[in-house]
C-alpha cells in the first residue's frame, strides 16, 4: 500500500510538472482562437483580443470576437464575446483579425468584417467585400458598440487592421487590402481617418502580406507582418509611416497562415501567434489555436529569430 501511495504521488507530481511546463497552445478554453492582438492596459494585465473560429468553418466564416485576460500568461480568463457581426448593420460575416487601442479614457476596438461570398474557383463571380469598423467601450473587455455604424471607408477592400497610438497621442491605422503597405492617420477621436490613405515606402521590397502589426521600442518603429501570408518578418524605421528598411524573418512558416502581435509584459517582450493543430474535435482538418513565445532583440535593435515551442511563456 505504501509503495502504491508513493507511486501515485510521484505520478501526480509528474503530471503537474508536465502541465506546468506545457503552455502552448495557451489555455484559452475549448474554443478555437486565432489572430491574437495583445495589449497591456493601466491595470497591468495582459489582454488578448482574438477572432473565433467555428468548428470546421467554411472559408473563414466567423461571427464574433473574444477577449481574454491574464496576470501571468499561464492562467487565462475568457471575458466572453466583446462584439458580434449580428450587432452590425453593415456586415454579417468574416469577423477577422481585430485590434484595440486606448485613448481619451475609452477603449477602441478596431475590427474587420464583411459580407458576400468568395468564389475560389471562379473569382470573377465573387461578391465578398470587407471593411474596417471602430467600436467603443468604457471597459477593456467590452461590450463594444459600433461607434459610426459604417466602415471607416468602403474603397479599397480592407481587413487585418493594426491601430497604433504613438507617444505623442497620434493614431495610425495599418491594414491589408487594396494596395498593401497602406497607412492612414486617424482623427483625434479615432472615429475617422485624416486625409488620404497612403502607400508607404518599403525600401523596394514588397512581398505579398497580410496582418500587419506595428510597435515602438527604443526609438525604432517596427512594421511586422506575415510575409507571403506565412512567414513572420519585419521592417524598421525612425518614423511610424516610413520609409521602412526590411530586416528579415522573425518566425518560419508552418502548415498555414499566421497572424501575430508583439507586446511587452512585465519587462519581457512576448510574441503571440496562432498555429494550425489537430484538435480533439470531430473536424478532421487542422484548426487554429493561439500560442506565445518570448521575443528578444539584438543590441542594434534587430529582432532575434523566434522558434515555436511547446513550453511557451510564463514559466
Amino acid at each position: 500500500m505504501k509503495q502504491f501511495t508513493i507511486f501515485t504521488i510521484l505520478l501526480y507530481l509528474l503530471i503537474g510538472t508536465s502541465n506546468c511546463f506545457s503552455n502552448n497552445p495557451l489555455n484559452l478554453g475549448e474554443i478555437l482562437t486565432a489572430d491574437p492582438s495583445g495589449h497591456v492596459w493601466k491595470d497591468g494585465k495582459m489582454y488578448l483580443y482574438t477572432s473565433h473560429d467555428e468548428e470546421c468553418q467554411e472559408d473563414f466564416w466567423m461571427k464574433d470576437w473574444h477577449v481574454f485576460s491574464s496576470v501571468d500568461l499561464i492562467n487565462w480568463t475568457d471575458q466572453g464575446v466583446c462584439l458580434t457581426v449580428d450587432s452590425l448593420s453593415w456586415a454579417d460575416n468574416y469577423a477577422w483579425a481585430p485590434d484595440c487601442a486606448y485613448k481619451n479614457g475609452k477603449y477602441y476596438f478596431c475590427f474587420p468584417t464583411g459580407k458576400g461570398k468568395k468564389d475560389r474557383v471562379n473569382p470573377a463571380n465573387s461578391t465578398k467585400w470587407m471593411g474596417i469598423g471602430i467600436a467603443v467601450s468604457d471597459s477593456p473587455i467590452g461590450p463594444f458598440k459600433d461607434a459610426i455604424g459604417a466602415p471607416l471607408w468602403t474603397e479599397p477592400y480592407a481587413n487585418d487592421p493594426c491601430l497604433f497610438i504613438d507617444d505623442n497621442g497620434k493614431g495610425y491605422i495599418y491594414f491589408h487590402g487594396g494596395d498593401d503597405y497602406m497607412v492612414a492617420e486617424m482623427s483625434d477621436d479615432l472615429l475617422s481617418v485624416k486625409g488620404k490613405l497612403k502607400k508607404m515606402d518599403m525600401g523596394g521590397y514588397e512581398p505579398k502580406m497580410e496582418g500587419p502589426w506595428v510597435f515602438k521600442q527604443n526609438g525604432f518603429y517596427y512594421y511586422t507582418m506575415p510575409e507571403n501570408n506565412r512567414m513572420l518578418s519585419y521592417y524598421m524605421s525612425t518614423s511610424p509611416t516610413g520609409p521602412w528598411n526590411y530586416k528579415g524573418m522573425i518566425m518560419e512558416e508552418e502548415n498555414g497562415n499566421n497572424h501575430h502581435s508583439i507586446v511587452q509584459f512585465k519587462g519581457q517582450w512576448i510574441l503571440f501567434y496562432h498555429r494550425w493543430l489537430k484538435t480533439n474535435s470531430s473536424c478532421e482538418k487542422m484548426q487554429r489555436k493561439v500560442c506565445a513565445e518570448y521575443l528578444y532583440f539584438n543590441e542594434d535593435g534587430t529582432i532575434k529569430e523566434v522558434k515555436r515551442t511547446d513550453t511557451g511563456v510564463g514559466n
